[in-house]
């Protein structure tokens, strides 16, 4: 059975629908990721998971249980299932072992190994108004699993954490799974978060669930040109250009088909090769790869690669691989 069965869900607000008939399942220890733009419905979705919001229509269930929203129950939520907000609140002035000593349900043991996993042991004795936005958000984290959830849901998680407390924070969720055996479900607008991280992803557009998928399938075969901005630069190549590629690649462009281009995935070549040429425009460096923007028959496009020594100005051939090809 599913840990998490959502269905049909409908949730209308002031006339607007917040969300539109969303169902999906999730699996024991699955990681679920929810992409998509601010106001899509990401934030509504995981509050009614966990029995914060009422929907409309339609049924959560959690280990065979109906979730209840605040309607239904006097006070809200669901038990074994955790939600951290962007908004979440400490007690002001306390020390942090007070903090998760009030919370605490589980034997010493228990939360010694808990407090271990969220990498708060060196914190214990500091006043909450002495702590970083990431110490303080995982001390926020571990007072909710004080409560023993099954199910965790984060809303956004890693915004506004400087680069060293993402990364620690990155840590913390993955040992969640591993260690504590927690299934999480979580929300970001960093795709290298989502897509490094989920087993299965879903995309929610003005409240409707457009693409649900692994990650690599949502990545490199989007449902539409929203979902495939989400996830990283692309370009939509019709006309000359995609026909170009799409026949040095043994392809044929699809009649009313655009080709998509990831820049990552193009490939730029001494002018000796065999393909379709094209002058480069400009280079740039960013560390790890060089992002050249080459004109391609009336196209521009651009690409990311390890090779440096193009230079503006430069005869190139592009080349984009046959198995890489998606038609929008």
């Amino acid at each position: 059975m599913s840990l998490l069965t959502v269905s049909g869900i409908r949730l209308e607000e002031k006339g607007n629908l917040a969300l539109q008939d969303i169902s999906f399942t999730q699996q024991r220890f699955q990681k679920l990721a929810v992409a998509g733009e601010t106001g899509s419905g990401k934030s509504t979705l995981l509050q009614t998971i966990a029995g914060l919001v009422q929907p409309s229509a339609g049924t959560v269930w959690f280990e065979d249980n109906r979730v209840r929203g605040p309607v239904e129950r006097l006070i809200p939520g669901q038990p074994g299932i955790a939600y951290l907000s962007q908004q979440f609140e400490l007690p002001q002035f306390l020390r942090v072992e007070q903090v998760l000593r009030y919370a605490n349900k589980l034997p010493g043991s228990t939360a010694a190994d808990l407090y271990e996993v969220c990498r708060i042991n060196h914190l214990m004795q500091r006043r909450t108004d002495h702590l970083s936005g990431g110490e303080r958000q995982r001390i926020a984290l571990a007072r909710l699993l004080l409560a023993a959830p099954r199910l965790l849901l984060l809303d956004e998680p890693y915004s506004n954490l400087d680069r060293v407390h993402k990364q620690l924070l990155k840590d913390v969720v993955r040992d969640l799974g591993e260690q504590l055996g927690i299934t999480c479900t979580l929300i970001s607008h960093d795709p290298l978060d989502t897509l490094s991280w989920a087993d299965e992803l879903l995309v929610l557009h003005a409240g409707r669930l457009v693409q649900q998928g692994p990650p690599a399938q949502v990545y490199q075969q989007p449902a539409d040109e929203y979902t495939a901005a989400l996830f990283g630069d692309y370009h939509l190549l019709t006309g000359p250009a995609a026909r170009a590629l799409t026949k040095a690649a043994g392809r044929r462009l699809p009649a009313g088909k655009r080709l998509l281009v990831r820049p990552e995935q193009v490939q730029l070549e001494s002018p000796a090769a065999s393909g379709p040429t094209a002058t480069v425009q400009a280079v740039r460096f960013f560390g790890s790869y060089y992002e050249t923007e080459v004109a391609l028959t009336g196209a521009r496009l651009t690409a990311k690669t390890t090779t440096a020594g193009f230079a503006p100005g430069a005869e190139v051939t592009v080349a984009y691989p046959a198995a890489a090809m998606w038609f929008m």
